[in-house]
């Protein structure tokens, strides 16, 4: 890979940890990126995870307050979690390359569609954990996180804003609370897959470790960033950059 093309993917990791610290959506712009520097698409997915995964990790530290008053339930959550991502990894690292790369337009598609329309998908939650609480609907909320879960593991973009929409259906609506949960189990969920991607060989160190860089140097910068510019304005940007990007690769493999 020649000098330009890392320098890309460095910038691309910068604008990803920015985008992430703003308004989430950040494998928006890294994944496509590694895909167009000519990285194989599940090697791209895997070196995509693990390089923004501390980042998010980081952002756990920062909920310590939210997440101690949330100890009922935050065991079977998390299990969940885990159980989830590295079905989706595996299930990922079993899935030949030729099957994935014909996969990436519809999954960016359905992840441009939850990134879009999450305002919505939230609200709509809400309403709906609002309602009469049940064992059994309990367990069918819960077995469609682990579906979200297996989901996060195998591709992930979109992973946060499905979460929030369960957390509604369980009938949280604290959102500082809901964002602790979901910063959680986002870690939970991309660290087993990246476990099991490390595990498999299937990452490219030099890359991730140049975009764990970028992306933590973007993802600082976009603290600042937050103070000065609306997150409206960026959720639009992100949402044009996907619909393009979505575009592009619904052409190219057609």
């Amino acid at each position: 890979m020649d000098p330009l093309q890392l320098f890309l993917l460095f910038l691309a990791a910068v604008v990803a940890g920015a985008i992430n610290a703003v308004a989430g959506g950040g494998s928006f712009i890294s994944f496509p990126t590694l895909i167009l520097a000519g990285v194989p698409p599940i090697t791209a997915n895997a070196t995509n995870s693990t390089a923004l995964w501390p980042g998010s990790l980081a952002s756990v530290g920062a909920y310590r307050r939210e997440l101690a008053v949330q100890r009922q339930g935050l065991v079977l959550f998390s299990a969940i979690s885990l159980t989830g991502g590295l079905l989706g990894a595996l299930l990922l690292l079993r899935t030949g390359e030729s099957t994935f790369e014909a996969l990436i337009p519809y999954l960016l598609l359905l992840a441009t569609l939850v990134f879009a329309l999450s305002p919505r998908i939230t609200r709509a939650a809400r309403r709906l954990g609002k309602g009469q609480e049940g064992a059994m609907r309990r367990v069918g909320v819960l077995a469609l996180y682990f579906a979200i879960a297996v989901y996060g593991g195998f591709f992930g973009a979109g992973l946060g804003i499905l979460t929030l929409a369960v957390l509604g259906l369980l009938g949280l609506d604290n959102i500082h609370e809901m964002n602790a949960l979901k910063t959680l189990q986002a870690s939970l969920v991309n660290g087993i897959a990246v476990l099991a991607f490390v595990v498999a060989g299937v990452v490219q160190w030099p890359i991730a470790l140049l975009m764990t860089v970028g992306a933590i140097v973007g993802g600082y910068g976009g603290a600042a960033i937050a103070r000065q510019v609306s997150p409206a304005v960026v959720r639009w940007v992100v949402i044009a950059i996907s619909v393009s990007l979505t575009t592009y690769f619904f052409i190219t493999a057609g």
